[in-house]
């Protein structure tokens, strides 16, 4: 079976966000063109990375072509995109690797998000390896989503996403554990379990 890639140069939206309650919440990335929309799922820590990495990448474009490349400073107030996703939310699948890249000809941030692949290894050379051959297949490697943006849609991208993954359970002022609304068990506090 040949891979399937699901491109949208340009999406029309691109955006992180997520269902559920904090402390519960399920993240997903989203693109929409076109009356399609390709929702992928992955972890907290997967958005955080992203968004930061595309925040760095823009931040190195703009210094190394001298402020000339169509990047802002900061994500434009008009782009501000607080809608929820698209529903129905139907998980193309779970993410495991992701890259970025700029297309400087064009002027576009690319985006690329593969599904998570379990592979078997006796050692973690041959893992390595394995891995390296099926990220590279293009013809039957893992499915893909690929978006590419502009550097103006990337830092809305991105200041959304902070927001999505800094809108959970707030952390405590002792241990900067996460909050849950009954309160945690605080290790700095000897194991007493504190409120909210």
């Amino acid at each position: 079976m040949s891979r399937q890639v699901f491109l949208y140069d340009p999406p029309d939206r691109f955006v992180a966000g997520t269902v559920g309650l904090p402390g519960r919440r399920t993240f997903f990335l989203q693109a929409t063109a076109a009356g399609r929309t390709t929702t992928v799922a992955l972890e907290k820590a997967q958005v955080e990375a992203l968004a930061e990495r595309i925040d760095e990448l823009l931040d190195e474009v703009v210094r190394r072509t001298g402020g000339s490349a169509p990047v802002p400073a900061v994500a434009p107030a008009e782009l501000a995109d607080t809608a929820p996703l698209v529903t129905p939310i139907d998980e193309e699948f779970r993410v495991g690797t992701m890259a970025l890249a700029w297309d400087g000809e064009h002027q576009r941030m690319i985006v690329e998000a593969q599904a998570l692949v379990e592979l078997d290894a006796a050692t973690d050379e041959d893992l390595a390896e394995a891995e390296e051959r099926l990220l590279q297949d293009e013809t039957n490697g893992p499915p893909m989503l690929r978006v590419r943006i502009t550097g103006t849609m990337a830092r809305a991208f991105a200041k959304r996403a902070l927001e999505v993954v800094n809108a959970g359970r707030p952390p405590c002022p002792l241990c900067s554990l996460p909050l849950d609304p009954e309160g945690h068990v605080c290790p700095r506090q000897n194991g007493y379990r504190r409120g909210a």
